[in-house]
């Protein structure tokens, strides 16, 4: 009989299955529909785009992750623990940064700074956004390869001595990891909260002039402004999770491993919920799609 704990890593995966693909579809085929009707996305629609697809990756890759975890030990072999190792930091990796640039492009949208980088940021994030996407993926892809090779290293017949070659191994991937998590992890968490502090000062700021010197004329409406600022505040939160969620499973704990297992799984649901309160015409388009669907049934 499976264990409590299995079956809620079971229970989680399915869940996450459920929940995550469709609407995680719903994202790309909403950005889709807006490409056939306008012939282009705006900047965020673009990360929402590639947010949505990494999102169903990364579900399918953690569930699978977790059914053979659960269901095929046995057959589990190392170099398949390494590839789907491996392709779930690139995955998270890309999240992260996907997360950067959004809070970039709403940084550099709202705060409308006069510094020189911040003017570049705009800039390169309008005018390239896509290729700049496509450069970070294949950079992430270049920092999460090595590891995978390193760490299968020590099943290749070498002619060192076996310990000194195993320390070697260790050592090689210890700094491949710190550099892989430094570049993938560290530094797009603190960009994306520099970009959060900055937007939320900004606003802060703006709201004490207007309130100061209200001339009787209407005030600008902060609405966008304010989701704006909820959206990086909600991802880079999940983002914390995600991390807090895989230092926990290093701790030699069943259940921690278990509880960090089902929040990893359920991650890519809240971050599709997350997309879907920050854009209007994702919402509009899925509600009239639901809706002609609906009436369609109903009428036949």
């Amino acid at each position: 009989m499976m264990s409590p704990y299995f079956l809620s890593i079971v229970i989680s995966s399915a869940l996450g299955l459920v929940l995550a693909i469709p609407s995680n579809t719903c994202i790309v085929m909403g950005n889709l529909d807006i490409i056939r009707k306008k012939g282009k996305l705006s900047p965020s629609d673009v990360i929402f785009l590639g947010k949505g697809i990494v999102n169903i990756l990364l579900q399918c890759v953690m569930s699978l992750q977790a059914m053979f975890f659960v269901l095929c030990q046995a057959v589990f072999v190392r170099e398949l623990i390494g590839f789907m190792n491996i392709l779930f930091c690139f995955l998270t990796y890309y999240s992260f940064w996907l997360t950067f640039w959004l809070s970039a492009h709403y940084c550099t949208s709202i705060t409308n700074l006069s510094y020189g980088f911040f003017i570049w940021i705009k800039r390169i994030v309008s005018n390239f956004l896509s290729l700049l996407l496509f450069l970070t993926a294949l950079g992430m892809f270049i920092v999460t390869v090595p590891s995978f090779w390193i760490a299968n290293a020590e099943s290749i017949p070498s002619s060192e001595n076996s310990t000194e070659a195993s320390v070697k191994t260790i050592h090689d991937l210890f700094l491949y990891l710190v550099a892989g998590n430094t570049l993938g992890v560290i530094l797009p968490f603190f960009l994306s909260l520099l970009c959060l502090v900055l937007t939320f000062s900004f606003l802060l700021r703006h709201v004490w002039r207007v309130k100061n010197n209200d001339s009787g004329s209407t005030r600008p409406n902060l609405q966008a402004h304010v989701t704006a600022l909820r959206t990086i505040f909600f991802l880079l939160l999940m983002y914390v999770f995600s991390c807090i969620s895989q230092i926990v499973a290093l701790f030699p704990n069943f259940l921690l491993l278990v509880v960090s297992c089902d929040l990893q799984l359920l991650s890519p649901s809240v971050e599709a919920a997350i997309i879907f309160q920050a854009s209007n015409k994702l919402r509009r388009i899925i509600l009239r799609r639901f809706w002609t669907r609906s009436r369609r049934n109903t009428e036949t």
